[in-house]
């Protein structure tokens, strides 16, 4: 069978998720970087093969899967050895939401592209585009604190991770890249920590993609 080909981005939040996925899955994969500094993923080469233009996406089992969150969902039903989410309804949707709090309502409104539309052509200064970028972490990440201590152990929920630790790790370390205070959210950094201190979490880290930054 052929070895999975992961369309990768070292910084990108959504490939950052996809990699601590596969890790914890224990899958064996190829990464090829798609470097959106110089847009190659709005290449003819690149859109043939995800008409989107974004990253990650991921070729596996003779599929080609886009989309983080459906990625994450594949190799959670593929993979059974370290499952990613509850068996209970109500437990599972707990888990999915905080997932979607920080993948559908945190992180979109901060992606590269969208931060890239504020520049240019809208023509915001830098500090506004800062701004914009602390406002919407400022919405989210209070709300993500409070959906998730009554239920948070070592981890966002329980004492393994999820797929909300995995969408969690990358926002936080996009937050720290712009500087901004994190203190108010002793939850999420109890459960960073404890990720980070695992090698799956650890090896996907955008430091340790070989990739200048």
């Amino acid at each position: 069978m052929a070895r999975p080909i992961l369309y990768d981005y070292f910084r990108s939040s959504a490939a950052y998720r996809v990699r601590i996925a596969l890790n914890l899955k224990g899958v064996d994969y190829e990464s090829r970087q798609v470097d959106l500094r110089d847009g190659e993923q709005q290449s003819a080469e690149y859109r043939a093969l995800n008409p989107q233009g974004l990253v990650p996406m991921l070729e596996i089992d003779g599929h080609k899967l886009t989309q983080s969150l459906a990625i994450i969902n594949y190799l959670d039903l593929r993979y059974a050895n370290v499952p990613l989410l509850p068996a209970a309804a109500a437990e599972r949707a707990h888990v999915v939401a905080m997932a979607m709090t920080i993948a559908c309502d945190i992180h979109p409104l901060n992606n590269l592209r969208v931060l890239k539309y504020l520049k240019d052509p809208l023509g915001h200064s830098q500090d506004e585009i800062d701004a914009w970028y602390a406002h919407w972490i400022g919405e989210g990440l209070p709300a993500l604190e409070a959906m998730a201590a009554p239920t948070a152990s070592k981890f966002l929920f329980g004492n393994a991770p999820t797929g909300a630790d995995v969408c969690l790790v990358p926002q936080l370390y996009n937050a720290r890249r712009y500087h901004l205070p994190l203190d108010a959210y002793p939850t999420l950094l109890r459960a960073e920590e404890n990720a980070n201190n695992l090698e799956p979490f650890a090896a996907a880290h955008p430091d340790r993609q070989g990739v200048p930054a």
